[in-house]
C-alpha cells in the first residue's frame, strides 16, 4: 500500500509539472502564423493604403470634369452717387470632349455704367470649342485615363509586394521550425550520451571497461552540450526574427513573453503532395498575366497617354467661343446664330519654333521605349526563376528521399555497432563516429527540407501573383 501510494504521488507531482510547462508555453500553427501575418502586419495594411490612396487620385482627376458653380454681387457709390449695382451667377459645364458650356445670369443698374454693359437683366449660353489642339485630347483626359492606369498599376504593384511579404514570413517560419527541430537533434544527442557516459561509468567501475573509454564518452557529451548550446541560440535568433512577423490588433507588436514553441514539424506540408500540380499550373500560365508585368503593362498605357498629350503641343492652338444673349422681359430668337444677341471669339496661338512640344515629346517617347525595356527584362526574370525555382525543388525532393534513405542506413549502423561493443567486439569510438554521422545526415535532413520549402514558397507566391 505505501508503494502504490509513492507511486500516485510520483504520477501526480509529474502530471502537475506537466500542466504548468504547457501553461508556460505558447504554441504556434503555421496557419495561424499566416493569418496574423495577412491581418495585423504594418507593410500588409500599408499596402492596402496605398490602394485607397490610388482610388482617390481616379477621384480627383474625376473632379476635373465637375460643373462650377460661380455667383458675384457688388456695387460701387461715391458722393451719393451710385456707379453701379451687380449680380451675377453662371454654371461651367466641361465636356469629356474639351468642350465646355456655360450659362449665367447677369443683373447690373446704375447711374455710371460702361458703355459694353447692359443695363438690366441678361441671359448668356454659351460654348466653348478647342477647333485643333485640345480636341482629340486634352490634359483632362490625359490624367483621368492615368489616375485609371495608376490605379490598376498600382493593386497589381501592391499586390505583389504583399505576396513577396507573406513568402519572407513563410521563410522566417519554416528557418524557425528547422532550428527548433535541429535543436531537438542536438538535445535527444546530449540526452542518450549522458546516459551512456553513466552507464560506462558504471561498467568502469565494475572493472569491465578502460578508463579512457570514460574520457572517450565525455569528451563526445561535452561536443555534443556545445552543439546544443550552438542550436539554442540558432533557435533563440530565430525567434527573434519571427517576431518581425507577429503583430496584434492595431498595428501593435506581439511581445513574446513566454515560450513560443511551433505547432508543426518540418516534415508536415502540403508542399510534399503539391509541388508537381503547382508547377504544372506555373508552366500553363501566361507569363504577361503575372502581376510584375500588369504594372509594366498599365505604366505603357500612361507613357503612351503622356505621348499622345504630348504630341498635341504640335497643334495650334484654335478655340471658338460662342455666346448667346437675351435680356430679361425681352422676347428673342436663337437663329439664326449670327444676326443678333450674340458674341463670339476666335483665338489664336502658334509656337514658331516648337522647341518645347520637340522636346516633351521626344521624352514622352523615350520613356515608352524605356518602359518596353524593362517589361521584356521582367518577363526574362520571370521565366528564368520559374524555370530555376521549379528545378530546385524537383531535386531538393529527390535529394530528401536518398537523406531518408541515409538516415536509416547509419542509424541501423549505429545499433549494429552498440550491439557489437555490447558483446566486446567494437569500441567507444565507432559507436562515436556512427553517432556523428548520423546526426550529420539528419542536419543535412532539415536543412534539405527548409530548402526545398523555401524554393516552393517562391513558386507558390509567384503563381499567387499570376491575374486571373
Amino acid at each position: 500500500m505505501k508503494n502504490l501510494n509513492k507511486t500516485w504521488i510520483i504520477f501526480l507531482l509529474w502530471s502537475i509539472a506537466q500542466v504548468s510547462a504547457a501553461q508556460d508555453t505558447l504554441r504556434l500553427s503555421h496557419p495561424e502564423f499566416l493569418s496574423i501575418v495577412k491581418k495585423y502586419h504594418p507593410l500588409a495594411f500599408k499596402y492596402r493604403l496605398q490602394n485607397n490612396i490610388t482610388e482617390a487620385e481616379v477621384l480627383k482627376a474625376r473632379g476635373n470634369f465637375d460643373p462650377v458653380v460661380d455667383a458675384k454681387k457688388g456695387g460701387k457709390t461715391i458722393d451719393g452717387t451710385n456707379y453701379y449695382e451687380q449680380s451675377n451667377a453662371g454654371l461651367v459645364i466641361p465636356t469629356w470632349y474639351g468642350i465646355e458650356v456655360s450659362g449665367s445670369y447677369n443683373y447690373i443698374d446704375g447711374q455710371r455704367l460702361n458703355n459694353s454693359d447692359t443695363r438690366g437683366g441678361l441671359y448668356q449660353f454659351g460654348l466653348t470649342i478647342p477647333l485643333a489642339k485640345n480636341l482629340i485630347y486634352d490634359k483632362r483626359r490625359a490624367m483621368l485615363d492615368q489616375a485609371k492606369f495608376a490605379q490598376v498599376m498600382t493593386a497589381a504593384e501592391q499586390q505583389v509586394l504583399t505576396n513577396e511579404l507573406f513568402r519572407d514570413a513563410e521563410n522566417a517560419y519554416w528557418q524557425w521550425v528547422k532550428c527548433y527541430e535541429l535543436y531537438l537533434v542536438q538535445k535527444r544527442a546530449v540526452a542518450i550520451n549522458q546516459n551512456r557516459l553513466s552507464l560506462t561509468l558504471k561498467t568502469f567501475q565494475y572493472g569491465e571497461r578502460a578508463a579512457i573509454d570514460t574520457t572517450e564518452t565525455l569528451s563526445q557529451l561535452r561536443g555534443f552540450e556545445l552543439e546544443k548550446e550552438d542550436a539554442y541560440l540558432q533557435y533563440v535568433k530565430a525567434t527573434m526574427d519571427l517576431s518581425v512577423y507577429l503583430w496584434k490588433e492595431g498595428q501593435q507588436p506581439f511581445e513574446i513573453t513566454k515560450p513560443l514553441l511551433p505547432s508543426e514539424s518540418i516534415t508536415v506540408s502540403e508542399a510534399y503532395d503539391r509541388y508537381s500540380a503547382l508547377i504544372a499550373q506555373l508552366n500553363a500560365q501566361p507569363v504577361n498575366s503575372h502581376l510584375s508585368l500588369v504594372y509594366y503593362q498599365q505604366k505603357q498605357k500612361i507613357l503612351e497617354s503622356e505621348r499622345k498629350l504630348k504630341w498635341q503641343s504640335f497643334l495650334p492652338k484654335i478655340d471658338f467661343t460662342y455666346n448667346f444673349f437675351n435680356k430679361e422681359n425681352y422676347q428673342t430668337t436663337l437663329f439664326p446664330l449670327f444676326q443678333n444677341n450674340y458674341q463670339y471669339g476666335l483665338k489664336l496661338e502658334i509656337p514658331i519654333f516648337l522647341r518645347q512640344a520637340r522636346a516633351d515629346y521626344s521624352q514622352a517617347k523615350m520613356k515608352v521605349m524605356q518602359n518596353r525595356l524593362d517589361a521584356d527584362l521582367k518577363r526574362q526574370e520571370l521565366n528564368a526563376k520559374i524555370s530555376n525555382y521549379s528545378n530546385e525543388v524537383v531535386n531538393y525532393r529527390n535529394q530528401i528521399k536518398i537523406a531518408q534513405q541515409n538516415i536509416g542506413n547509419y542509424n541501423r549502423l549505429l545499433q549494429a555497432e552498440e550491439t557489437k561493443y555490447q558483446n566486446g567486439e567494437s569500441s567507444l569510438f565507432l559507436i562515436n563516429s556512427r553517432e556523428n554521422k548520423l546526426i550529420d545526415a539528419q542536419e543535412k535532413m532539415l536543412e534539405l527540407r527548409f530548402k526545398f520549402l523555401k524554393s516552393y514558397n517562391e513558386l507558390k507566391f509567384m503563381s499567387a501573383s499570376f491575374g486571373g
